[in-house]
């Protein structure tokens, strides 16, 4: 079923963020981001990412529309906070897993959003978690150019979550299960007070 990659921009050099995909062989960039810019960071702004990357032929693709955290639907929000169990209900969010899972067919795949470590972001919680699912193999390069597995994170977060390895209760699954529901509560996206709301979500979005 093909492999996919995901990385964190955070705060590195853009050098140094080129370096990361060179050594894993990456080939393009699918960026995940809602709001692709950044004020601390602006080496990482649309524009300019996808002019540097095209130099370095490293292909770029935004999709952070049908993948973004911060979604337009006002369907995926509770109590001002999105849901990602909503958020993957929507054509939209699975019309973005049909595009990762077509490039992964012709590329070495990154998905890139900001955060450095893949278990504070939505790209491991809430996309890498339904890629693993639908048979897509998931790897986290991290800021030292390490590998994570799919599988090898969420047994990180387990633990960091103090939650038991094995219950006599409940099946593996139903504890990872339980470890993606309180990772979501912990990052989801919420709108702040003052924060214009989400708009209802055009049927005809890309």
């Amino acid at each position: 079923m093909g492999m996919v990659f995901t990385v964190g921009h955070s705060t590195h050099l853009v050098e140094h963020f080129v370096g990361l995909l060179k050594q894993h062989d990456v080939a393009a960039i699918a960026d995940v981001r809602s709001k692709p810019y950044s004020r601390r960071n602006p080496q990482f702004n649309r524009d300019d990412l996808k002019e540097t990357l095209g130099e370095r032929d490293i292909a770029y693709v935004f999709l952070g529309q049908e993948l973004g955290a911060r979604s337009a639907d006002k369907a995926c929000y509770h109590a001002g906070k999105v849901r990602y169990d909503l958020l993957a209900q929507t054509d939209l969010f699975n019309r973005g897993l049909e595009r990762v899972r077509e490039g992964a067919r012709t590329y070495r795949l990154a998905l890139m959003c900001a955060e450095k470590d893949p278990l504070e972001c939505h790209r491991t919680i809430l996309i890498a978690r339904h890629l693993s699912a639908s048979g897509i193999e998931v790897q986290h390069i991290h800021g030292d150019g390490r590998l994570e597995g799919h599988a090898e994170v969420m047994c990180r977060l387990v633990r960091q979550l103090h939650l038991p390895e094995r219950d006599m209760f409940r099946v593996r699954d139903e504890i990872v299960a339980e470890a993606y529901r309180l990772q979501e509560e912990r990052i989801a996206y919420s709108v702040s007070e003052g924060a214009p709301e989400p708009r209802a979500a055009r049927s005809e979005a890309p």
